[in-house]
């Protein structure tokens, strides 16, 4: 079994947990430390190390950013420290904890590991993965193939940048009843439409596992689903990197014993 660490960084939270690269499937308990405050790149780096160190792992390591990476550089900083731009994640990563990464954008991941193994399998045409947390994460996906580093939530909706209207972390600090963030989550979703005419939208983060609940409020065209992973398609998506960037690298490495998958 080809097994990896997915490693997936957010603004409040950093999340991990060795997967099946070859289904998609944790086969460990999903750890998670608070991601520090200010969140500076040696910070998070002794974050990510000491969630490894937490999982008991040895061996390449895929995680991801919630901003724009290239070829393992951070570009933005939307929701962590703007330290991060043009911060050499990768090598940062690689020496704070002493093991082989692949960094991409968090969105992306969680996109890949959807239209992989997920609620995209086998969808061809225009798809947009979005997921809701401290912003809004975007992926954009043609007949199955990437479009890296959309970052769809920062799209200005009249004076405001969408994730400022509609994400997650919105809806908690204003305390905004499901049918209102579900009509400002419209309103995005429709504006999208308008430019992308999309045959399918995915979401995730977190509030994708209470789908049922603003589903109702959502009117638009393109089919809607929520995502098959829910908040660990990232961590699917950064194992599945690592599993590209570093094949047959699996056997005879220390692995974590099997436990059970958690909240």
């Amino acid at each position: 079994m080809a097994t990896f660490l997915g490693i997936d960084i957010g603004g409040s939270g950093i999340k991990g947990a060795v997967v099946n690269a070859a289904d998609g499937e944790l086969v460990s308990e999903r750890l998670r430390v608070d991601t520090p405050q200010p969140s500076t790149p040696p910070a998070v780096a002794q974050a990510v190390k000491t969630l490894v160190e937490m999982a008991a792992y040895s061996g390449p390591i895929g995680c991801t950013y919630p901003g724009i990476v290239k070829n393992g550089t951070m570009l933005s900083a939307a929701n962590v420290d703007a330290g991060w731009i043009g911060c050499d994640g990768q090598t940062l990563f690689n020496n704070v904890v002493g093991m082989p990464f692949i960094v991409l954008n968090d969105a992306d991941a969680a996109g890949e590991a959807e239209m992989v193994f997920g609620a995209g399998k086998g969808k061809m045409g225009v798809v947009i993965m979005l997921t809701f947390g401290t912003g809004i994460g975007s992926a954009l996906f043609l007949d199955g193939k990437l479009v890296p580093n959309t970052e769809f939530g920062h799209l200005h909706m009249g004076s405001k940048i969408a994730e400022a209207r509609a994400s997650a972390r919105v809806k908690e600090e204003k305390d905004l009843s499901w049918s209102k963030w579900g009509k400002r989550v419209n309103d995005y979703l429709t504006h999208l439409e308008r430019i992308f005419t999309p045959d399918m939208f995915i979401i995730g983060g977190g509030i994708s596992k209470r789908f049922d609940r603003f589903i109702k409020y959502i009117k638009i065209n393109a089919e809607i689903v929520p995502a098959h992973f829910f908040n660990d398609a990232g961590i699917v998506g950064a194992a599945m990197a690592a599993a590209a960037r570093f094949p047959d690298t699996s056997a005879g490495r220390k692995q974590p014993d099997p436990k059970g998958r958690s909240g």
